[in-house]
């Protein structure tokens, strides 16, 4: 649950009724995606059982493109994941420095400045070695996700006596409907640490149940969230719902917010690292897990995420144009064309024409991303 689900209700707005199908289609369309990626992970043995003969997504994609160049799939994947994954890292910072100067309006301090003191309680982020201290730290941004959509609902059904639901709206207009695809979709992806998450599982053949269920709760817990705000203000809904509430309610909101920004911060940035040290260690000899080249590798993302939140402009757009190719591409082109490749002879014909449908699905939401967001740029540049 990211800081995405917060925009789900303007998208709403955007998308009326046709929005609430979305928000489960995705949930359906993300959780497929993830069970045909891991399934890529396993080829069966002389005896007809599943072994688990990859690791990781460069793994899938370099058995998908061995016969043109062993390495070719692993690169695009590579250099693919370390975009989206450090433009998320960006975003934390930018989003914390705008939470931070909300919050505080009258202390004389800029954006850029909160960022920095955001990046500084960051710093023991260079220390986290184990995907178990990620885990414990994403339960906690969990728990603060949950009093944040609480507050937000429970503010909401004070106000239900107001809700109406002739705001809902039949007819949309294209672009506006395109930016809540992108919304919905995006607020569901989780593939790039599908194939990590799964190998430390201590039963890994639980994992089909558990991503059934979690994406069902994230579908109901998003349906509800986006619905109650938008019944409560309707024509008003601001991009980021937390803006509509009062002044009060603002500024803790905000605050748990930043919050939850800071603990979201260790997942992307511990994933991105990883596959940092594995490019880094292919082909050497050398002890790339010494503790002095670690926290070298750390200390040099970490500040690179920061110098890239502080001093390129309209970062917002070109992050939405990288996610546009990104996004789309690690949740529904690559996983659909991986699984197409590696297990065509096992795939019955109605699973065939869904994975072509998710790789159609996936180029077009991706081509109307770029669109969108090469608008944006030309506007903002005049």
């Amino acid at each position: 649950q990211g800081i995405f689900v917060l925009g789900l209700p303007y998208a709403l707005l955007h998308s009326g009724y046709s929005g609430l199908f979305l928000i489960i289609l995705a949930a359906a369309l993300c959780c497929y995606t993830g069970q045909i990626l891991i399934a890529c992970l396993y080829e069966e043995n002389e005896e007809g059982q599943l072994v688990r003969v990859r690791d990781t997504y460069e793994d899938i994609a370099n058995a998908c493109c061995k016969k043109l160049s062993p390495n070719l799939g692993g690169i695009v994947v590579n250099v693919t994941q370390l975009m989206e994954l450090s433009m998320t890292c960006i975003l934390y910072l930018i989003v914390s420095g705008n939470l931070l100067s909300h919050s505080f309006p009258y202390v004389p301090v800029t954006e850029k400045t909160w960022s920095m003191i955001a990046f500084v309680t960051l710093l023991p982020c260079v220390f986290i070695k184990t995907l178990k201290i990620v885990s414990k730290l994403s339960q906690l941004c969990s728990l603060v996700h949950f009093i944040i959509i609480l507050v937000v609902m429970a503010y909401c059904l004070t106000q239900i006596h107001q809700w109406l639901w002739a705001k809902f709206r039949l007819s949309i207009e294209f672009e506006d409907f395109l930016v809540s695809v992108g919304v919905i979709i995006f607020s569901y992806t989780s593939q790039i640490f599908l194939p990590t998450l799964e190998g430390n599982m201590k039963n890994p053949e639980e994992f089909r149940c558990m991503l059934n269920w979690t994406h069902f709760f994230a579908c109901v817990l998003k349906t509800t969230f986006a619905l109650t705000a938008f019944l409560t203000w309707g024509e008003e809904t601001k991009e980021v719902i937390t803006d509509n509430l009062p002044s009060f309610l603002q500024t803790l909101v905000n605050l748990c917010l930043f919050t939850k920004a800071l603990l979201s911060y260790p997942l992307p940035f511990f994933a991105a690292t990883e596959i940092v040290y594995a490019c880094i260690s292919r082909g050497k000899h050398c002890n790339y897990r010494s503790p002095l080249f670690s926290l070298g590798v750390r200390g040099s993302f970490l500040l690179l995420t920061l110098l890239m939140a502080i001093f390129i402009p309209h970062f917002a757009h070109l992050m939405g144009l990288t996610g546009s190719v990104t996004g789309a591409a690690m949740t529904f082109i690559l996983p659909s064309l991986f699984h197409l490749k590696l297990q065509w002879k096992k795939l019955s014909f109605l699973e065939k024409c869904a994975d072509i449908s998710v790789f159609i699905l996936g180029f077009l939401c991706s081509l109307a991303g770029i669109v969108c967001s090469v608008k944006g740029l030309l506007e903002v540049f005049g």
